[in-house]
């Protein structure tokens, strides 16, 4: 299988006040088609820092390693090629769900096709984009809830929606934090199962976590410590 994703020696700091704190020091690690990949780390280990970097929701320090997506190092993309890269190559779970309260939960699922398009062009494939939207709901079990806003419905199935939003695209990396932070085991547990179904289908995942027993589910595990990677 060919990488998708390759980090190399990635560093970011953070200044808090006039201290400079370190997180990540020197990261490599690659992101295999296909594969899902769990990140393991204590809390402020850095592991959301690392999702940030490999979404190009944030920069690495100055020389700072890169994050190469197929190849191409996303860092020296213009700000229009990393909009492009957030809003079609990669799809992201937080842990908590970031639904808007005014729309129902179809409109929130297709909200991506929306912001990538650009309001006339999603005008212009708006039943095609519902159809989208509709079939990724009723394959997470959401049919009957697509007209209910997000105050209606349980954790679960805000998360589920929060799922098929970052899928709306078909994106080719799916980057998931702490996906069942916010929920009971049980219906973690579900929210587990949703995912390891999109994997089943080819999706490639990384997900971070605390929780050893979540990462289980993964291809493959990787543990941060001291600000690196290493094979766990």
């Amino acid at each position: 299988m060919t990488h998708l994703l390759e980090v190399r020696s990635l560093r970011k700091t953070y200044r808090l006040g006039r201290v400079d704190v370190p997180v990540l020091k020197g990261l490599d690690f690659d992101v295999r088609e296909g594969e899902w990949v769990a990140v393991l780390g204590a809390s402020g280990s850095g592991k959301s820092t690392l999702l940030h970097l490999c979404g190009a929701l944030d920069r690495p320090d100055r020389d700072g390693g890169t994050v190469l997506y197929r190849e191409q190092n996303i860092n020296k993309w213009s700000a229009k090629a990393k909009d492009r890269y957030r809003n079609t190559a990669v799809g992201f779970v937080f842990q908590f769900y970031h639904l808007l309260p005014e729309m129902n939960v179809l409109q929130n699922t297709a909200l991506a096709s929306m912001v990538r398009y650009g309001h006339l062009g999603y005008l212009s494939r708006r039943s095609q984009l519902m159809r989208r939207a509709a079939q990724l709901l009723d394959a997470f079990g959401l049919s009957n809830r697509a007209r209910h806003k997000p105050a209606e419905l349980s954790g679960g199935e805000r998360q589920r929606v929060a799922i098929a939003r970052a899928l709306m695209n078909e994106p080719a990396l799916l980057l998931a934090d702490e996906p069942t932070g916010n929920l009971d085991a049980v219906t973690g547990g579900q929210i587990l199962d949703v995912i390891a179904e999109t994997h089943r289908q080819g999706q490639t995942i990384v997900m971070v976590t605390h929780d050893r027993a979540i990462a289980s589910r993964a291809d493959r595990i990787v543990e941060l410590k001291g600000g690196r990677l290493a094979t766990s």
